[in-house]
């Protein structure tokens, strides 16, 4: 057992220290932020009811009438209102962005400009792949320029904000909003939610296309129980440092703008008033410098959580934990001057959250300029286009490829057979306020482009992905007879993931799977597509078809990007960024997960279906199984195939030994063994075999992209520090244990080569 614990500890040397090494005059002091005397200077200048105004975020589409929108203006004007949601989303004023920050900037008596936000998740008008499925590409390069695209159309209407990154750790593939996130991995997820960061806020917040980032949902909202939006999450301290908190750190350490509470409860606490959360660990061990929100409605929702008995206690718990911006509800305005009256609230806690909120809005530029400039063309712009273009190519993952099927030839006859082939909405996916499918390229389109109109036979069959009827079975099987090699797009329609809508059974929906038994059965090539906000189960699909591959909701550019792969333009390159289940029953299962007394190995128990009537109750074995499915999920997490294939080899480490203040050097031989050029996602894990707190079987540590001729072979190096092999007990100081530890460089979580050393 392990005894010794090392801590990281942060030396911080004070201003005077410098000073004094520096030679200068101790008395020389530095001169004042100008953003902090703009914001002291506004702020003493505010009443209580316009401080109480700038923490009030209001959603511009409940003005669904011209008498609303004439009060909501009027409030504006009274310095009652610091920003609005959802303004592109009202169809009743074109010009309502203009109309709200006039009334602002010039009709009130401080002239503070608003603060627009929006749900611009993966696209505004150009519309990328779910956020699941940009993670898929492994890519945080990619992630970010998607990102930038996303904020240079979005800010062109005077949107200035938006809800992205998700962050949050997804398990559950029963959970709609798995495919808003980006995935499974506190690494992964960190790497890319920061890389969006970047791309939506740039290096200059006070640039007119500078969107400021949101990290959701503050925190452990994956975590849900069964699945469920909006469910309890119960999730022990350490888990929650180690797994669901780093990729919020890294979010702020990317110089994040803004934070959002999570709708959940944690532990029993409300997350949107969790001062644990938001002021010990936000606030008080990261230094967050700036402003926290609530989600839509939730602060009131704490009320039926049964946490606050009304409106008054609710405004209370979220205040004095540290939510700076109400979302939607109005509790702030009403309730916060009789909390401060009553001593509830203080004056200095309502002048601290209006300086986070003035913050932003000077480092956004919105003083200066409170609306942009007008651009002709400032949507879907050719290379707008091709960025999503290409992100869709890169996050598209092989799960199956057998008969040497793929690449398509363009002499052969295709049957495009599915309901998700030709709907254009679909493929754009969850959370696309402002996406249009009449800008949206679809695959029936692209392929007889690509290959003519003769060549294609387009089947669609089922009327939706959740039609049971088969009655156009009969048709279809006819009209089979005269193809090469049928191309089936499968999946779930966009309505059936995203928030609120999560599903117990993770089946391909309708008859699909019948209909795909019906494919499968005519002799020819089927190549299966499957369009989906989640991993599906696929009941046996994988072993029936010729190749496999996960498209997930493409965006706006998928059918093109479709073709390019399955034509060869580009090998694919994307990799599984959670675990695939078997089914729900596996659920929740993921590749970081803790060892048991029993673990399960593929020749310690038998399997259902060959225990044998009457035997003994150990007969089958003892371990950690299902006895159905097995231990194994049915794609591990990081996997994924190309047109060639790669082989690990060499495995060598720099030493035997690490000591707490060095790191060691891992590195391996990939070689592109296959005929054709093709890029391979190189993973290094570790396992801290031994801890005072169990360790799990495999945590990622690194990874690079590596793209490899034919034949080539290239040395694939990482540098491994002791760092990365701390983690977190119950406190907020991460611990380093020494002791034995595996590593592996791997194409997935579970494969690769092996090795080991040990810390000192």
């Amino acid at each position: 057992m392990k005894t010794a614990r090392y801590f990281f500890v942060v030396l911080v040397v004070g201003v005077l220290g410098l000073v004094g090494l520096s030679g200068m005059d101790a008395s020389n002091k530095a001169s004042p932020d100008p953003i902090d005397a703009q914001v002291e200077a506004l702020l003493g200048k505010l009443t209580l009811e316009e401080k109480i105004g700038q923490l009030s975020l209001r959603d511009w589409s409940m003005a669904s009438t011209q008498e609303a929108m004439t009060q909501t203006l009027n409030d504006v004007k009274a310095g009652r209102v610091g920003g609005f949601l959802n303004v592109s989303a009202n169809k009743l004023d074109p010009d309502a962005f203009a109309k709200l920050q006039a009334a602002a900037v010039e009709g009130s008596r401080m002239g503070i400009p608003l603060l627009f936000g929006q749900d611009v998740i993966h696209g505004y008008k150009t519309i990328f792949p779910i956020p699941l499925g940009q993670a898929a590409s492994w890519n945080p390069e990619l992630v970010q320029a998607g990102a930038r695209v996303a904020a240079q159309e979005a800010s062109s209407v005077g949107i200035r904000w938006t809800f992205a990154p998700m962050i949050d750790i997804s398990r559950d593939a029963r959970w709609g909003r798995i495919a808003e996130s980006l995935g499974e991995d506190p690494l992964l997820t960190g790497r890319l939610g920061a890389a969006m960061v970047k791309g939506f806020q740039t290096d200059d917040l006070s640039s007119p296309t500078a969107l400021a980032a949101t990290a959701k949902h503050f925190a452990a909202y994956g975590a849900g129980e069964a699945g469920r939006d909006y469910a309890t999450v119960n999730v022990p301290l350490h888990e929650l440092r180690n797994i669901y908190l780093p990729p919020f750190k890294d979010a702020v350490d990317a110089g994040l703008v803004s934070i959002m509470t999570s709708y959940s409860t944690l532990n029993g606490v409300a997350a949107t008033g969790n001062r644990f959360l938001m002021t010990d660990v936000l606030r008080g061990e990261w230094r967050f410098p700036g402003f926290v929100v609530s989600d839509w409605n939730a602060v009131k929702e704490m009320i039926p959580h049964g946490v606050a008995a009304d409106d008054r206690e609710a405004a209370a718990l979220a205040f004095n934990a540290g939510v700076d911006f109400e979302m939607y509800t109005q509790t702030y305005e009403q309730q916060l001057p009789q909390l401060i009256q009553d001593g509830v609230v203080s004056i200095q806690q309502v002048d601290n959250a209006v300086r986070n909120m003035l913050k932003a809005k000077i480092q956004l530029g919105l003083f200066e300029t409170p609306m942009p400039a007008a651009e002709v063309t400032p949507w879907l712009k050719a290379d707008y286009l091709e960025a999503a273009r290409q992100a869709a190519r890169e996050s598209f993952v092989l799960l199956e490829h057998r008969n040497g099927v793929l690449p398509l030839k363009p002499s052969q006859r295709i049957a495009l057979v599915g309901p998700l082939a030709d709907v254009p909405h679909e493929q754009l996916g969850t959370w696309i306020y402002d996406g249009s499918k009449d800008d949206s390229h679809s695959l029936l389109p692209a392929l007889t482009q690509r290959i003519g109109d003769a060549q294609v036979k387009y089947l669609p069959t089922l009327e939706n992905s959740r039609d049971h009827s088969q009655i156009n079975f009969q048709a279809t099987r006819k009209a089979l007879a005269e193809v090469d090699v049928i191309l089936y797009l499968a999946g779930e329609e966009s309505i059936l993931s995203g928030e609120g809508h999560s599903r117990g059974d993770i089946s391909l929906p309708g008859a699909q799977q019948p209909l795909l038994d019906l494919l499968v059965a005519t002799g020819k090539p089927v190549v299966m597509v499957i369009m989906a906000g989640r991993p599906v189960a696929l009941d046996g699909a994988e072993q029936k078809v010729d190749a496999l591959m996960m498209a997930w909701h493409p965006g706006t550019m998928a059918g093109p990007a479709l073709v390019d792969v399955l034509y060869g333009d580009v090998s694919p390159k994307g990799r599984l960024p959670l675990t695939w289940p078997v089914s729900e029953g596996q659920i929740p299962i993921y590749y970081n997960h803790l060892a048991t007394g029993r673990p399960a190995t593929d020749d310690n128990y038998t399997r259902m279906q060959a225990i044998e009537q009457g035997v003994f109750q150990h007969a089958p074995g003892n371990s950690s199984n299902h006895l159905d499915y097995g231990h194994r999920p049915q794609y591990p997490f990081g996997y994924g195939l190309t047109y060639s294939a790669f082989e690990y080899s060499d495995l060598t480490l720099s030493g035997p030994v690490m000591k707490a203040d060095q790191s060691i050097t891992v590195s391996a031989t990939i070689t592109n063994t296959g005929a054709v050029a093709a890029e391979e996602v190189v993973q290094l894990y570790v396992r801290d075999k031994v801890a005072s707190i169990a360790r799990p079987v495999r945590e990622l540590k690194d990874f690079v992209r590596v793209q490899l001729a034919a034949g080539e072979s290239t040395r694939v190096q990482f540098e491994l520090t002791a760092q990365q092999l701390a983690f977190f007990g119950e406190g907020p100081e991460p611990l380093l244990e020494p002791g034995q530890f595996d590593v592996w460089v791997a194409p997935h979580a579970e494969a690769g080569l092996q090795a080991g050393f040990e810390l000192r």
